[in-house]
C-alpha cells in the first residue's frame, strides 16, 4: 500500500506541469525508448538530481534535467538528448538526438511535433557531410579527396547543452586513424566541430 500511494505521488508530481521536457518524456512512444516503462520513466523524473533506475534491458539514468531539456543515458554506449525548440507564437516542437558510442560517436536527430508526430527534418536541419569541416578554398587541390575518403571519418555527435538552443557537431575521425592519416588530413581540416544555431525556426551554421 505504501509502495503504491508513494507511486502515485509521484506520477502527480510528474505531470503538474505542462508541456515540459520532463512530460515529453513520459509520452515518449515506446518504440523510441524500448523496455522503459511509464513506471521507470516517472522514478527516474522524480528527483531533480541524477538517478538511475533498473529497467527490462538495463539501467537507465539521468544526466541533466531542465524546463526545455532531458539528457538521458539508456546503455553503456547510448544516450538521448530531447530538447523543445521555440517556433513562432507560443508553440514548439521536440529536437531529439540519440547517441551511440561504441569506439566513435554517431548521432541521428530527429524532429517531432509535442504530440510525437514524426517531422521532416530537412525542414530543420541542414544537410551535413564530412565536407562540412574541412577548408572550402582547398577543396579542389589534388590531393584533398584522398584525404577525406581516409577510413572513419564519417561519424558526427550532435551535442546541446542543458541551457542553450545551440547544437555541437563534433566529427569523429581521431579514433580510428592512424598518426599518419592524421597528418595527412590536417591542411584540409577546418575544425572538429561546428556550431549550428537555432534562428526563426530552423538550425543554421553559426558564422
Amino acid at each position: 500500500m505504501k509502495w503504491r500511494l508513494l507511486y502515485l505521488f509521484l506520477l502527480l508530481t510528474a505531470t503538474v506541469t505542462g508541456q515540459t521536457a520532463a512530460e515529453l518524456f513520459r509520452s515518449m512512444p515506446s518504440a523510441l525508448l524500448p523496455g522503459v516503462s511509464e513506471g521507470n520513466k516517472t522514478m527516474l523524473l522524480v528527483d531533480s538530481g541524477k538517478t538511475s533506475v533498473p529497467y527490462a534491458l538495463g539501467e537507465i539514468s539521468k544526466i541533466a534535467q531542465g524546463e526545455d531539456f532531458l539528457h538521458i543515458r539508456t546503455s553503456a554506449a547510448g544516450d538521448l538528448q530531447l530538447k523543445l525548440l521555440p517556433l513562432s507564437g507560443d508553440s514548439t516542437i521536440v529536437c531529439l538526438v540519440q547517441t551511440v558510442c561504441a569506439g566513435v560517436c554517431d548521432s541521428q536527430i530527429s524532429f517531432y511535433t509535442t504530440g510525437w508526430d514524426k517531422l521532416d527534418q530537412g525542414a530543420y536541419f541542414p544537410e551535413i557531410s564530412k565536407e562540412n569541416f574541412f577548408i572550402s578554398p582547398k577543396k579542389n587541390s589534388v590531393n584533398y579527396k584522398y584525404a577525406v575518403s581516409l577510413p572513419d571519418i564519417y561519424p558526427i555527435s550532435a551535442r546541446f547543452t542543458k541551457t542553450r538552443t545551440d547544437l555541437t557537431l563534433k566529427l569523429h575521425y581521431k579514433e580510428r586513424l592512424t598518426a599518419e592519416q592524421m597528418e595527412e588530413i590536417k591542411p584540409y581540416l577546418e575544425s572538429d566541430t561546428l556550431l549550428l544555431k537555432w534562428e526563426n525556426g530552423t538550425f543554421k551554421f553559426s558564422k
